[in-house]
């Protein structure tokens, strides 16, 4: 379970961040309706993925690196 491995848990986070806003890139409208409650999480990882854009493809590189190296 990805919960409590804390590596697999990063993986989750970074990849549920990526998926996010290449979503909003696709259609932006399913995600900015809903900017609060439960579904405004989504929302929030897409704006992470869209401002924070090269830290987000450092640590996919370094995911990757570990994942295919170190794993």
């Amino acid at each position: 379970s990805a919960i409590f491995n804390f590596q697999s848990l990063l993986t989750v986070i970074l990849l549920l961040i990526c998926t996010c806003a290449y979503i909003r890139s696709l259609a932006p409208s399913l995600l900015d309706k809903n900017k609060t409650g439960l579904l405004g999480i989504f929302w929030k990882c897409a704006r992470i993925g869209e401002r924070k854009s090269p830290y987000v493809a450092v640590c996919c590189v370094v995911m990757a690196f570990t994942i295919l190296f170190v794993q």
